[in-house]
Protein backbone atom coordinates (compact mmCIF):
# COMPACT_ATOMS: atom_id res chain seq x y z
CA UNK A 1 0.00 0.00 0.00
CA UNK A 2 1.31 3.41 -0.93
CA UNK A 3 1.62 5.95 1.85
CA UNK A 4 0.58 8.71 -0.54
CA UNK A 5 -2.59 7.07 -1.85
CA UNK A 6 -5.50 7.05 0.61
CA UNK A 7 -7.45 3.86 1.01
CA UNK A 8 -11.19 3.86 0.33
CA UNK A 9 -13.10 5.15 3.37
CA UNK A 10 -14.40 2.59 5.82
CA UNK A 11 -17.84 2.72 7.41
CA UNK A 12 -17.45 2.13 11.13
CA UNK A 13 -20.13 1.50 13.70
CA UNK A 14 -20.24 3.83 16.71
CA UNK A 15 -17.55 3.64 19.38
CA UNK A 16 -20.20 2.57 21.90
CA UNK A 17 -21.17 -0.41 19.73
CA UNK A 18 -17.53 -1.29 19.07
CA UNK A 19 -16.74 -1.13 22.79
CA UNK A 20 -19.61 -3.53 23.52
CA UNK A 21 -18.26 -5.85 20.84
CA UNK A 22 -14.77 -5.64 22.38
CA UNK A 23 -16.05 -6.53 25.86
CA UNK A 24 -17.91 -9.51 24.40
CA UNK A 25 -14.88 -11.02 22.64
CA UNK A 26 -13.89 -14.36 24.19
CA UNK A 27 -10.26 -13.37 24.76
CA UNK A 28 -10.77 -9.99 26.42
CA UNK A 29 -13.68 -11.22 28.52
CA UNK A 30 -11.55 -14.15 29.75
CA UNK A 31 -8.66 -11.81 30.50
CA UNK A 32 -10.96 -9.58 32.56
CA UNK A 33 -12.37 -12.56 34.46
CA UNK A 34 -8.87 -13.77 35.33
CA UNK A 35 -7.89 -10.27 36.47
CA UNK A 36 -10.81 -10.34 38.90
CA UNK A 37 -10.03 -13.94 39.91
CA UNK A 38 -6.42 -13.20 40.80
CA UNK A 39 -5.68 -12.65 44.47
CA UNK A 40 -2.94 -12.62 47.11
CA UNK A 41 -2.15 -16.28 46.50
CA UNK A 42 -1.74 -15.93 42.74
CA UNK A 43 1.85 -16.42 41.59
CA UNK A 44 3.57 -15.70 38.30
CA UNK A 45 6.92 -16.58 36.79
CA UNK A 46 9.72 -14.30 35.66
CA UNK A 47 7.91 -13.41 32.43
CA UNK A 48 4.59 -12.65 34.13
CA UNK A 49 3.08 -16.01 33.16
CA UNK A 50 0.97 -17.97 35.63
CA UNK A 51 2.97 -20.68 37.34
CA UNK A 52 2.03 -24.11 36.06
CA UNK A 53 0.32 -25.31 39.22
CA UNK A 54 -2.15 -22.40 39.04
CA UNK A 55 -3.25 -22.98 35.46
CA UNK A 56 -5.91 -25.57 36.41
CA UNK A 57 -7.45 -23.08 38.84
CA UNK A 58 -7.44 -20.36 36.17
CA UNK A 59 -9.05 -22.73 33.68
CA UNK A 60 -11.62 -23.63 36.32
CA UNK A 61 -12.41 -19.95 36.89
CA UNK A 62 -13.07 -19.59 33.18
CA UNK A 63 -15.23 -22.72 33.01
CA UNK A 64 -12.79 -24.37 30.62
CA UNK A 65 -12.33 -28.12 30.27
CA UNK A 66 -10.49 -30.42 27.92
CA UNK A 67 -6.96 -30.70 26.59
CA UNK A 68 -6.69 -27.02 25.59
CA UNK A 69 -8.09 -25.58 28.84
CA UNK A 70 -4.72 -24.76 30.41
CA UNK A 71 -3.31 -23.27 27.20
CA UNK A 72 -6.42 -21.11 26.71
CA UNK A 73 -6.24 -19.89 30.30
CA UNK A 74 -2.54 -19.13 29.91
CA UNK A 75 -3.22 -17.06 26.78
CA UNK A 76 -5.99 -15.11 28.52
CA UNK A 77 -3.69 -14.44 31.47
CA UNK A 78 -0.92 -13.10 29.22
CA UNK A 79 -3.43 -10.73 27.60
CA UNK A 80 -4.54 -9.60 31.05
CA UNK A 81 -0.92 -8.75 31.93
CA UNK A 82 -0.12 -7.11 28.57
CA UNK A 83 -3.23 -4.91 28.65
CA UNK A 84 -2.71 -3.72 32.23
CA UNK A 85 -5.72 -5.55 33.62
CA UNK A 86 -3.24 -7.28 35.96
CA UNK A 87 -0.12 -5.70 37.45
CA UNK A 88 2.90 -7.52 38.85
CA UNK A 89 3.44 -6.23 42.38
CA UNK A 90 6.69 -8.01 43.26
CA UNK A 91 8.73 -9.69 40.55
CA UNK A 92 10.83 -11.68 43.02
CA UNK A 93 7.83 -12.96 44.96
CA UNK A 94 5.72 -13.27 41.79
CA UNK A 95 2.73 -11.53 43.35
CA UNK A 96 0.07 -9.65 41.39
CA UNK A 97 -2.86 -7.30 41.83
CA UNK A 98 -5.67 -5.93 39.72
CA UNK A 99 -4.33 -3.36 37.25
CA UNK A 100 -5.47 0.23 36.92
CA UNK A 101 -6.94 -0.48 33.48
CA UNK A 102 -9.34 -3.13 34.79
CA UNK A 103 -11.71 -0.41 35.97
CA UNK A 104 -11.78 1.06 32.45
CA UNK A 105 -13.74 -1.96 31.23
CA UNK A 106 -16.66 -1.11 33.50
CA UNK A 107 -16.43 2.65 34.09
CA UNK A 108 -14.29 3.96 31.24
CA UNK A 109 -15.50 5.66 28.07
CA UNK A 110 -15.94 3.52 24.94
CA UNK A 111 -12.60 4.83 23.62
CA UNK A 112 -10.88 3.63 26.82
CA UNK A 113 -12.30 0.15 26.34
CA UNK A 114 -11.18 0.14 22.72
CA UNK A 115 -7.69 1.19 23.80
CA UNK A 116 -7.47 -1.90 26.03
CA UNK A 117 -8.77 -4.07 23.19
CA UNK A 118 -6.21 -2.66 20.73
CA UNK A 119 -3.43 -3.66 23.13
CA UNK A 120 -4.90 -7.17 23.33
CA UNK A 121 -4.99 -7.27 19.53
CA UNK A 122 -1.28 -6.44 19.32
CA UNK A 123 -0.51 -9.29 21.72
CA UNK A 124 -2.45 -11.79 19.63
CA UNK A 125 -0.97 -10.55 16.34
CA UNK A 126 2.50 -11.04 17.78
CA UNK A 127 1.56 -14.58 18.83
CA UNK A 128 0.12 -15.34 15.40
CA UNK A 129 3.51 -14.71 13.76
CA UNK A 130 5.34 -17.16 16.06
CA UNK A 131 5.94 -20.84 15.10
CA UNK A 132 4.39 -23.70 17.04
CA UNK A 133 5.70 -24.14 20.59
CA UNK A 134 7.14 -27.56 19.75
CA UNK A 135 9.20 -26.04 16.93
CA UNK A 136 10.49 -23.32 19.27
CA UNK A 137 11.54 -25.87 21.91
CA UNK A 138 13.40 -27.91 19.29
CA UNK A 139 15.22 -24.76 18.11
CA UNK A 140 16.55 -23.79 21.56
CA UNK A 141 20.26 -24.21 22.16
CA UNK A 142 21.88 -25.22 25.42
CA UNK A 143 21.74 -21.68 26.77
CA UNK A 144 18.00 -21.34 26.23
CA UNK A 145 18.38 -19.06 23.21
CA UNK A 146 16.36 -19.71 20.03
CA UNK A 147 18.39 -20.60 16.94
CA UNK A 148 16.19 -18.93 14.28
CA UNK A 149 18.28 -20.34 11.43
CA UNK A 150 17.22 -23.89 12.29
CA UNK A 151 13.54 -22.89 12.19
CA UNK A 152 13.51 -21.60 8.61
CA UNK A 153 11.60 -18.70 10.15
CA UNK A 154 12.17 -14.95 9.87
CA UNK A 155 10.21 -13.08 12.59
CA UNK A 156 10.13 -9.82 10.64
CA UNK A 157 9.14 -11.50 7.39
CA UNK A 158 6.37 -13.44 9.16
CA UNK A 159 4.98 -10.26 10.74
CA UNK A 160 5.15 -8.44 7.39
CA UNK A 161 3.37 -11.32 5.66
CA UNK A 162 0.51 -11.28 8.16
CA UNK A 163 0.31 -7.48 7.98
CA UNK A 164 0.13 -7.74 4.18
CA UNK A 165 -2.64 -10.32 4.31
CA UNK A 166 -4.66 -8.25 6.76
CA UNK A 167 -4.06 -5.16 4.63
CA UNK A 168 -5.40 -6.96 1.57
CA UNK A 169 -8.40 -8.21 3.53
CA UNK A 170 -9.08 -4.65 4.72
CA UNK A 171 -8.83 -3.32 1.17
CA UNK A 172 -11.15 -6.03 -0.16
CA UNK A 173 -13.65 -5.17 2.57
CA UNK A 174 -13.72 -1.39 2.15
CA UNK A 175 -13.38 -1.16 -1.65
CA UNK A 176 -16.53 -0.36 -3.60
CA UNK A 177 -17.50 -3.53 -5.43
CA UNK A 178 -15.21 -5.57 -3.15
CA UNK A 179 -16.08 -8.24 -0.62
CA UNK A 180 -17.90 -5.88 1.75
CA UNK A 181 -19.46 -7.95 4.52
CA UNK A 182 -19.11 -11.20 2.56
CA UNK A 183 -16.41 -13.68 3.61
CA UNK A 184 -13.29 -14.03 1.46
CA UNK A 185 -12.05 -17.51 0.45
CA UNK A 186 -8.74 -18.30 2.10
CA UNK A 187 -7.11 -19.45 -1.19
CA UNK A 188 -7.89 -16.06 -2.78
CA UNK A 189 -6.36 -14.23 0.18
CA UNK A 190 -3.24 -16.40 0.10
CA UNK A 191 -2.95 -15.97 -3.68
CA UNK A 192 -3.14 -12.18 -3.31
CA UNK A 193 0.20 -12.35 -1.49
CA UNK A 194 1.92 -14.98 -3.66
CA UNK A 195 0.72 -14.84 -7.27
CA UNK A 196 2.22 -11.96 -9.31
CA UNK A 197 -0.36 -9.61 -10.86
CA UNK A 198 0.95 -10.26 -14.37
CA UNK A 199 0.95 -14.06 -14.08
CA UNK A 200 -1.64 -15.81 -16.22
CA UNK A 201 -1.83 -19.48 -15.22
CA UNK A 202 -0.03 -20.11 -11.91
CA UNK A 203 2.79 -22.64 -12.06
CA UNK A 204 2.83 -25.73 -9.85
CA UNK A 205 5.53 -24.11 -7.72
CA UNK A 206 3.37 -21.01 -7.18
CA UNK A 207 0.32 -23.16 -6.37
CA UNK A 208 2.39 -25.02 -3.79
CA UNK A 209 3.43 -21.70 -2.21
CA UNK A 210 -0.22 -20.59 -2.12
CA UNK A 211 -1.20 -23.87 -0.50
CA UNK A 212 1.50 -23.49 2.17
CA UNK A 213 0.43 -19.89 2.80
CA UNK A 214 -3.18 -20.99 3.08
CA UNK A 215 -2.28 -23.49 5.81
CA UNK A 216 -0.29 -20.83 7.68
CA UNK A 217 -3.24 -18.45 7.47
CA UNK A 218 -5.58 -21.17 8.71
CA UNK A 219 -3.50 -21.44 11.89
CA UNK A 220 -3.20 -17.66 12.24
CA UNK A 221 -6.88 -16.88 11.78
CA UNK A 222 -7.78 -19.54 14.36
CA UNK A 223 -5.73 -17.46 16.81
CA UNK A 224 -7.17 -14.15 15.67
CA UNK A 225 -10.85 -15.08 15.89
CA UNK A 226 -11.12 -15.12 19.74
CA UNK A 227 -9.90 -11.50 19.94
CA UNK A 228 -12.77 -10.48 17.66
CA UNK A 229 -10.73 -9.44 14.62
CA UNK A 230 -12.36 -11.89 12.21
CA UNK A 231 -15.16 -14.35 11.72
CA UNK A 232 -13.41 -17.46 10.46
CA UNK A 233 -14.44 -20.78 8.99
CA UNK A 234 -11.33 -23.00 9.11
CA UNK A 235 -10.08 -25.26 6.34
CA UNK A 236 -11.96 -28.56 6.24
CA UNK A 237 -9.72 -31.02 8.08
CA UNK A 238 -10.42 -33.74 5.52
CA UNK A 239 -8.47 -31.64 3.01
CA UNK A 240 -5.39 -31.46 5.22
CA UNK A 241 -4.04 -34.84 4.15
CA UNK A 242 -3.31 -33.76 0.58
CA UNK A 243 -3.51 -29.99 0.32
CA UNK A 244 -1.39 -29.71 -2.83
CA UNK A 245 -3.57 -31.96 -4.95
CA UNK A 246 -6.83 -30.64 -3.60
CA UNK A 247 -5.86 -26.98 -3.86
CA UNK A 248 -4.97 -27.20 -7.53
CA UNK A 249 -8.62 -27.92 -8.24
CA UNK A 250 -9.95 -25.43 -5.71
CA UNK A 251 -11.05 -22.94 -8.35
CA UNK A 252 -13.35 -25.56 -9.87
CA UNK A 253 -14.76 -26.80 -6.59
CA UNK A 254 -18.32 -25.61 -6.05
CA UNK A 255 -17.93 -25.62 -2.26
CA UNK A 256 -15.03 -23.17 -1.95
CA UNK A 257 -15.90 -22.70 1.72
CA UNK A 258 -14.17 -26.03 2.45
CA UNK A 259 -10.87 -24.24 1.88
CA UNK A 260 -11.59 -21.69 4.60
CA UNK A 261 -13.50 -18.40 4.65
CA UNK A 262 -12.63 -15.24 6.55
CA UNK A 263 -14.41 -11.94 7.14
CA UNK A 264 -13.36 -8.87 9.09
CA UNK A 265 -15.77 -8.02 11.88
CA UNK A 266 -16.83 -4.39 12.49
CA UNK A 267 -14.38 -4.46 15.41
CA UNK A 268 -11.73 -5.89 13.10
CA UNK A 269 -12.22 -3.04 10.64
CA UNK A 270 -11.76 -0.58 13.50
CA UNK A 271 -8.63 -2.35 14.72
CA UNK A 272 -6.95 -2.63 11.33
CA UNK A 273 -7.73 1.00 10.51
CA UNK A 274 -6.14 2.04 13.81
CA UNK A 275 -3.01 0.06 12.91
CA UNK A 276 -2.90 1.54 9.39
CA UNK A 277 -3.15 5.06 10.78
CA UNK A 278 -0.44 4.25 13.32
CA UNK A 279 1.85 3.13 10.48
CA UNK A 280 1.39 6.44 8.67
CA UNK A 281 -1.08 5.36 5.98
CA UNK A 282 -4.12 7.42 5.05
CA UNK A 283 -7.14 5.33 6.05
CA UNK A 284 -10.22 7.58 6.09
CA UNK A 285 -13.54 6.69 7.66
CA UNK A 286 -16.96 7.91 6.55
CA UNK A 287 -17.84 10.78 8.87
CA UNK A 288 -14.28 12.10 9.28
CA UNK A 289 -15.22 15.25 7.35
CA UNK A 290 -18.61 15.89 8.94
CA UNK A 291 -17.31 18.58 11.31
CA UNK A 292 -14.95 20.20 8.80
CA UNK A 293 -15.54 22.97 6.28
CA UNK A 294 -17.00 22.58 2.81
CA UNK A 295 -13.54 22.97 1.26
CA UNK A 296 -12.31 19.92 3.20
CA UNK A 297 -15.45 18.00 2.19
CA UNK A 298 -15.11 18.71 -1.54
CA UNK A 299 -11.36 18.03 -1.60
CA UNK A 300 -11.56 15.04 0.72
CA UNK A 301 -14.27 13.20 -1.20
CA UNK A 302 -12.48 13.70 -4.53
CA UNK A 303 -10.84 10.27 -4.21
CA UNK A 304 -13.87 8.54 -2.65
CA UNK A 305 -15.95 5.99 -4.55
CA UNK A 306 -19.44 7.37 -5.38
CA UNK A 307 -21.34 5.56 -2.62
CA UNK A 308 -18.87 6.58 0.07
CA UNK A 309 -18.77 10.19 -1.20
CA UNK A 310 -22.55 10.40 -0.95
CA UNK A 311 -22.56 8.88 2.55
CA UNK A 312 -19.89 11.36 3.68
CA UNK A 313 -21.80 14.28 2.16
CA UNK A 314 -25.06 13.19 3.78
CA UNK A 315 -23.39 13.17 7.20
CA UNK A 316 -21.91 16.62 6.52
CA UNK A 317 -25.29 18.04 5.47
CA UNK A 318 -27.07 16.47 8.43
CA UNK A 319 -25.14 18.78 10.78
CA UNK A 320 -26.09 21.99 8.95
CA UNK A 321 -29.10 24.02 7.89
CA UNK A 322 -29.70 23.68 4.12
CA UNK A 323 -29.29 27.34 3.08
CA UNK A 324 -26.00 28.07 4.93
CA UNK A 325 -24.69 24.67 3.80
CA UNK A 326 -25.44 25.47 0.16
CA UNK A 327 -23.71 28.85 0.43
CA UNK A 328 -20.65 27.26 2.02
CA UNK A 329 -20.47 24.58 -0.69
CA UNK A 330 -20.74 27.13 -3.49
CA UNK A 331 -18.02 29.31 -1.96
CA UNK A 332 -15.70 26.29 -1.65
CA UNK A 333 -16.33 25.33 -5.28
CA UNK A 334 -14.79 28.51 -6.68
CA UNK A 335 -11.26 28.58 -8.03
CA UNK A 336 -9.03 28.31 -11.08
CA UNK A 337 -6.65 25.68 -9.73
CA UNK A 338 -6.34 22.19 -11.21
CA UNK A 339 -8.65 20.66 -8.60
CA UNK A 340 -11.42 23.23 -9.01
CA UNK A 341 -13.46 21.44 -11.74
CA UNK A 342 -13.70 18.30 -9.61
CA UNK A 343 -14.68 20.40 -6.58
CA UNK A 344 -17.50 21.94 -8.61
CA UNK A 345 -18.64 18.49 -9.73
CA UNK A 346 -18.73 17.31 -6.11
CA UNK A 347 -20.47 20.56 -5.14
CA UNK A 348 -23.16 19.88 -7.73
CA UNK A 349 -23.56 16.32 -6.44
CA UNK A 350 -23.76 17.58 -2.84
CA UNK A 351 -26.36 20.22 -3.74
CA UNK A 352 -28.50 17.53 -5.37
CA UNK A 353 -29.07 16.21 -1.82
CA UNK A 354 -30.35 19.60 -0.59
CA UNK A 355 -34.00 20.59 -0.94
CA UNK A 356 -35.63 23.78 -2.19
CA UNK A 357 -34.58 25.59 1.01
CA UNK A 358 -31.24 26.14 -0.76
CA UNK A 359 -32.77 28.00 -3.73
CA UNK A 360 -31.75 31.51 -2.58
CA UNK A 361 -28.09 30.45 -2.46
CA UNK A 362 -28.24 29.22 -6.05
CA UNK A 363 -29.95 32.37 -7.29
CA UNK A 364 -27.23 34.47 -5.66
CA UNK A 365 -24.58 32.98 -8.00
CA UNK A 366 -26.51 33.04 -11.29
CA UNK A 367 -24.21 35.77 -12.64
CA UNK A 368 -21.04 34.10 -11.37
CA UNK A 369 -18.81 32.97 -14.25
CA UNK A 370 -17.74 29.77 -12.43
CA UNK A 371 -20.97 28.85 -10.64
CA UNK A 372 -23.74 30.30 -12.81
CA UNK A 373 -23.95 27.23 -15.02
CA UNK A 374 -24.30 24.67 -12.25
CA UNK A 375 -26.76 27.02 -10.48
CA UNK A 376 -29.01 27.00 -13.56
CA UNK A 377 -28.80 23.21 -13.78
CA UNK A 378 -29.81 22.85 -10.11
CA UNK A 379 -32.70 25.33 -10.38
CA UNK A 380 -34.04 23.67 -13.53
CA UNK A 381 -33.82 20.19 -12.03
CA UNK A 382 -35.75 21.41 -8.97
CA UNK A 383 -38.50 22.96 -11.09
CA UNK A 384 -37.73 26.56 -10.11
CA UNK A 385 -39.42 29.34 -12.05
CA UNK A 386 -37.81 32.25 -13.88
CA UNK A 387 -34.43 30.60 -14.51
CA UNK A 388 -32.56 32.82 -16.98
CA UNK A 389 -31.13 30.97 -19.99
CA UNK A 390 -27.32 30.66 -20.04
CA UNK A 391 -25.24 32.56 -22.54
CA UNK A 392 -23.33 30.65 -25.20
CA UNK A 393 -20.08 31.54 -23.43
CA UNK A 394 -21.40 30.06 -20.17
CA UNK A 395 -22.49 26.87 -21.94
CA UNK A 396 -19.03 26.35 -23.42
CA UNK A 397 -17.33 27.19 -20.12
CA UNK A 398 -19.52 24.70 -18.25
CA UNK A 399 -18.81 22.04 -20.90
CA UNK A 400 -15.04 22.46 -20.52
CA UNK A 401 -15.36 22.47 -16.72
CA UNK A 402 -17.48 19.30 -16.76
CA UNK A 403 -15.06 17.39 -19.00
CA UNK A 404 -12.11 18.55 -16.89
CA UNK A 405 -13.87 17.22 -13.79
CA UNK A 406 -14.63 13.90 -15.48
CA UNK A 407 -11.00 13.57 -16.55
CA UNK A 408 -9.86 14.17 -12.99
CA UNK A 409 -12.39 11.72 -11.56
CA UNK A 410 -12.28 8.87 -14.07
CA UNK A 411 -9.47 9.44 -16.56
CA UNK A 412 -10.05 8.23 -20.11
CA UNK A 413 -13.22 6.27 -19.30
CA UNK A 414 -15.71 4.83 -21.79
CA UNK A 415 -18.36 7.21 -20.44
CA UNK A 416 -16.15 10.20 -21.14
CA UNK A 417 -15.38 8.95 -24.63
CA UNK A 418 -19.13 8.74 -25.29
CA UNK A 419 -19.56 12.32 -24.03
CA UNK A 420 -16.76 13.54 -26.29
CA UNK A 421 -18.22 11.80 -29.35
CA UNK A 422 -21.67 13.20 -28.61
CA UNK A 423 -20.39 16.76 -28.27
CA UNK A 424 -18.47 16.67 -31.52
CA UNK A 425 -21.45 15.17 -33.35
CA UNK A 426 -24.06 17.61 -32.01
CA UNK A 427 -21.98 20.77 -32.46
CA UNK A 428 -20.26 20.91 -35.83
CA UNK A 429 -18.33 24.04 -34.92
CA UNK A 430 -17.52 23.00 -31.35
CA UNK A 431 -13.73 23.10 -31.65
CA UNK A 432 -13.73 26.39 -33.54
CA UNK A 433 -15.41 28.00 -30.55
CA UNK A 434 -14.08 25.87 -27.69
CA UNK A 435 -10.42 26.92 -27.96
CA UNK A 436 -11.44 30.50 -27.08
CA UNK A 437 -13.07 29.48 -23.78
CA UNK A 438 -11.41 31.33 -20.91
CA UNK A 439 -10.91 28.32 -18.65
CA UNK A 440 -7.53 27.15 -17.28
CA UNK A 441 -8.28 23.56 -18.35
CA UNK A 442 -9.29 24.33 -21.96
CA UNK A 443 -6.01 23.15 -23.59
CA UNK A 444 -5.89 19.93 -21.57
CA UNK A 445 -9.57 19.18 -22.23
CA UNK A 446 -9.19 19.67 -25.98
CA UNK A 447 -6.06 17.50 -26.02
CA UNK A 448 -7.98 14.79 -24.19
CA UNK A 449 -10.85 15.04 -26.68
CA UNK A 450 -8.34 14.57 -29.50
CA UNK A 451 -6.96 11.53 -27.72
CA UNK A 452 -10.37 10.01 -27.01
CA UNK A 453 -12.27 10.59 -30.27
CA UNK A 454 -12.06 7.56 -32.59
CA UNK A 455 -12.51 9.62 -35.79
CA UNK A 456 -9.05 10.72 -36.97
CA UNK A 457 -10.36 13.87 -38.66
CA UNK A 458 -12.25 15.02 -35.56
CA UNK A 459 -9.30 14.10 -33.34
CA UNK A 460 -7.02 16.25 -35.49
CA UNK A 461 -9.45 19.19 -35.15
CA UNK A 462 -9.38 18.80 -31.40
CA UNK A 463 -5.57 18.76 -31.28
CA UNK A 464 -5.37 21.88 -33.46
CA UNK A 465 -7.88 23.62 -31.17
CA UNK A 466 -5.81 22.57 -28.14
CA UNK A 467 -2.70 24.12 -29.71
CA UNK A 468 -4.55 27.38 -30.31
CA UNK A 469 -5.91 27.40 -26.74
CA UNK A 470 -2.46 26.83 -25.29
CA UNK A 471 -0.97 29.59 -27.44
CA UNK A 472 -3.77 31.94 -26.36
CA UNK A 473 -3.02 31.21 -22.70
CA UNK A 474 0.69 31.81 -23.31
CA UNK A 475 1.62 28.15 -22.84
Amino acid sequence: MSESSPLPPVRLTTEAELARDALATPLLSRAARLARWAGPDTRVGAGGELVEEQLPGAADALGLTGDDAAATASEAWRVAVDTGLVEIVDEEEGTVAAGADLALLTSGAPRDVLGVWLTALETVLADASVPDLDDLVDAMDGGGEIDFSSLDWDPEAEAEFLDGVLGNLYLLTVSEGGAGESPVPLPALAASMIVPDDMGEPTNDVLEQVSDAMMRLDDQFRLLEPVGLVDFQPVDETLMADTDEEFSAAADDADVSRYGMVRLTPLGLYGLRARLLESGLSAPAVGDLADKGADALLDGTAAFPPTAAQAETEQWLARREPLPAARELLAAARGGDAGAPLRRLHCQQALSLVGLEAEPALREVLDDAELGGLARVWLSEHGAADVPPPSEAMIFWLTIDTIAAQLAAEGNSAELQGLVEGLAQQHGGFFAAAWRVDHPATPDVLEAMGRLHPDKKVAKEARKAAFKARSQQGG
